[in-house]
């Protein structure tokens, strides 16, 4: 649905975004990260035909974005950070507005107004002016306007900023609700929220891609040795943490133990191991049942997405250092 291929955008001197490639599939939701300044809108507008691109080629469901823009326009919906709003105008004028820029007419018009009016939950301020409206309100009407003509890609830009924690939920139900049905990239700085609602991300730092992969491969990625968390209690007395530890750290496949909290006489610890295979799970709880503690929960400890973004772009960054340095010798 959505093929980028070796895609460059270039001001005078500084390149925005440097030869990115990727591609995504029909009904796919992606999420797109990237530090501020890391070329995330650049793209975006390159994909919407907002913007040419210097060098490369990008297509949007077979029509490519710099000979076919029109056609492209046609099949995406866009929402930028600032949704694109006429404050003097009343919520369904604007959406009847839009929608006949978009080619719709009579009675599919007013049958897809009334559909994003419920669908986006801006049913209720219909008839009043956008000048009017919260800030949240203007962010669903936003979304609205870009679902209005059910195009078969959405892009959207930041699509819960300003949003209360309740609309913030029925706002990522409704994406997740139309995956399948639409091609969604979204751009966000909520990294739960890419955790949340996507399948795969796509990382850009300073231009270029660092990595395009599911969030779960990613995960597993930035993990490189398993990592459990477990948690010891004793129905006989105090247990003392400490000899806890030790006794994991005993265990041959043991990387590293860090004690992580202790309440209610249960204590958790994070055991990192060098074993990829799981089988230091079983030894693990070998050594606390024989030692006669409770085992009460042993799972893998999870990698933020935060944790996964952060190794990356720092990785690129120290591979940038390097190369310059290389450069000046």
């Amino acid at each position: 649905m959505i093929t980028v291929k070796d895609l460059t955008k270039r001001y005078a001197r500084t390149t925005a975004v440097d030869q990115i490639s990727f591609s995504v599939e029909k009904g796919q939701i992606v999420g797109f990260l990237g530090p501020n300044g890391a070329g995330k809108t650049t793209t975006m507008r390159m994909l919407t035909c907002f913007l040419p691109p210097t060098s490369g080629n990008a297509s949007i469901a077979g029509f490519d974005v710099l000979e076919q823009p029109l056609e492209v326009k046609k099949r995406i919906g866009y929402l930028p950070e600032m949704p694109p709003l006429y404050q003097e105008m009343g919520t369904s004028e604007y959406l009847k507005f839009v929608g006949r820029l978009k080619g719709l007419r009579g009675a599919e018009l007013f049958a897809r107004i009334d559909y994003v009016l419920e669908r986006c939950a801006i049913g209720d301020v219909r008839n009043k002016l956008l000048g009017k409206l919260s800030k949240g309100y203007r962010q669903r009407v936003g979304l609205a306007q870009a679902i209005l003509h059910n195009p078969d890609v959405l892009i959207l830009d930041e699509p819960t900023a300003g949003l209360d924690p309740k609309q913030i939920n029925e706002t990522r139900d409704l994406i997740r609700s139309l995956a399948g049905d639409h091609t969604i990239i979204l751009s966000t700085h909520i990294l739960p929220e890419v955790e949340q609602t996507c399948q795969q991300v796509i990382i850009i730092n300073r231009g270029k891609l660092v990595a395009t992969d599911s969030v779960h491969n990613l995960q597993n990625r930035a993990r490189g040795a398993e990592s459990v968390l477990v948690e010891v209690g004793s129905r006989n007395g105090v247990l003392d943490p400490a000899a806890v530890e030790k006794r994991l750290q005993q265990i041959p496949s043991t990387a590293r133990v860090v004690a992580k909290q202790s309440r209610d006489n249960r204590h958790t610890f994070e055991v990192e191991t060098a074993a990829k295979d799981g089988s230091t799970r079983a030894d693990i709880a070998r050594a606390i049942v024989e030692s006669g503690w409770d085992l009460n929960e042993l799972r893998p400890a999870a990698v933020s997405l935060e944790e996964v973004f952060l190794q990356l772009t720092k990785a690129e960054a120290s591979v940038e250092k390097l190369a310059a340095k290389g450069g000046q010798s």
